[in-house]
């Protein structure tokens, strides 16, 4: 798990996220945290394929990380932990420098392979919490 220190680095040098799993219900944790984090200068892209199409928070939604066609420097996960495989494998395609698992998402073996890639890892941890707490 990275120190704090490295945590405020990854969140200090991002600046495009794309959110797997982003929801357009407000109530939703990811509505959330996408909105939050656009208040904070990132810009947010949702990946949903059942929104493909639609527009979340001014942003179009894309059904996979790899129909995104600008460079994502961190991937958001707002899936289960079974999901995750496959979001690093497409994290890796694409080239993102960061993968970070929300609370409660924890893969192991996906997290190793991401980092084998030279992807950083967070796990079990929210950007939000975590920007707030480091008082960034």
């Amino acid at each position: 798990m990275p120190s704090a220190a490295e945590i405020s680095r990854i969140l200090k040098s991002v600046h495009t996220i794309a959110m797997v799993g982003a929801s357009d219900k407000p109530g939703r944790d990811s509505h959330h945290v996408m909105l939050f984090l656009q208040n904070k200068g990132y810009r947010v892209i949702p990946v949903n394929p059942a929104l493909k199409g639609s527009t979340l928070l001014g942003e179009t939604v894309y059904a996979s990380l790899r129909d995104i066609h600008v460079p994502v420097d961190m991937v958001d996960i707002f899936r289960r932990p079974d999901a995750v495989p496959d979001i690093v494998d497409n994290a890796i395609a694409i080239g993102a420098g960061v993968v970070w698992m929300q609370l409660g998402v924890i893969h192991e073996p996906a997290a190793q392979k991401a980092m084998d890639a030279g992807i950083k890892v967070v796990m079990d941890r929210c950007p939000k919490i975590e920007i707030t707490r480091l008082g960034l």
